[in-house]
């Protein structure tokens, strides 16, 4: 596994890291953001996040890739929460990203094909609010604001899911 050799100091598994995890990590920080930089930085923080704390991984708890996923979620968060308190002069315009769309880089992938077939899987009601919680990056509250539910409906509703969606993908990361 990569983040236990990363644990260990090896700079060449934590780069393999990065280069397998990066663009699924930035299509999420983006339809967070929806702001590159913001989506690239919230990247950039939870890579330098892992490279510290890798040892802190515990595979009991859950799968790496899960892991990867609520860091660089609570960063994305974060920073439109941090961009949110502040008192903005001038604005700069907006620069359009050439890179190609990061959703549809990681639908092109086995992994993301096979994510998209289980998300189908999911009672529709529940795969909105994991939509809502994932892809719009809204928090459970905002979430349970939005649909008019309790907010411990909201987390149980999502949290079975994602169980779903785990054993759907084969519990692996």
């Amino acid at each position: 596994m990569l983040l236990a050799r990363c644990a260990q100091g090896d700079g060449i598994a934590f780069r393999r890291l990065y280069e397998f995890q990066s663009a699924t990590l930035y299509s999420v920080a983006l339809r967070i953001t929806r702001q590159p930089a913001l989506a690239a930085d919230a990247v950039h923080d939870a890579m330098l996040q892992v490279w510290r704390n890798a040892a802190r991984f515990d595979p009991a708890r859950g799968n790496a890739r899960a892991w990867l996923l609520s860091l660089v979620r609570y960063r994305a968060l974060d920073s439109v929460a941090r961009i949110g308190r502040e008192v903005l002069g001038a604005e700069l315009p907006e620069v359009a990203d050439t890179d190609p769309d990061p959703l549809d880089r990681l639908l092109a992938t086995r992994e993301g094909t096979a994510l998209h077939r289980c998300l189908q899987e999911v009672e529709a009601d529940r795969r909105n609010l994991v939509m809502l919680a994932f892809v719009e990056g809204l928090t459970h509250t905002e979430v349970a604001a939005r649909v008019g539910q309790p907010l411990g409906s909201v987390k149980s509703s999502i949290r079975r899911a994602l169980l779903s969606l785990r054993a759907c993908l084969g519990g692996s990361a």
